[in-house]
């Protein structure tokens, strides 16, 4: 399955376009995982386990969108978007959806 965010496959012209698919992944924040975030944002750095929790939440958005085409029969997925809402009582979730053309190239 090809997924770009560009609106074309280069050198692959687009023999059918199937509709728009979607993927979404809500995960919840941990509260341990919350404080080590709070330290890491006083003494400066990169909070890691954010970053982890972030790159599987994508993995899987990307996954679940690439399945959705490939029911409708497309090869590939064209004008990819991805986006991260915080969403949640006190923004203690946060939503990565994304959304693209699935096509025959």
């Amino acid at each position: 399955m090809i997924v770009t965010t560009t609106p074309t496959v280069e050198g692959q012209p687009v023999r059918d376009y199937l509709g728009i698919v979607t993927g979404e992944v809500i995960v919840g924040a941990n509260l341990v995982r919350d404080l080590f975030a709070a330290v890491t944002d006083i003494v400066g750095g990169r909070s890691g386990k954010y970053e982890e929790v972030l790159q599987r939440a994508r993995r899987e958005a990307l996954k679940e969108m690439e399945a959705e085409a490939e029911k409708l029969g497309g090869n590939a997925v064209v004008g990819v978007d991805i986006d991260y809402e915080v969403i949640g009582s006190h923004g203690s979730m946060l939503m990565v959806s994304c959304s693209g053309t699935a096509v025959v190239v």
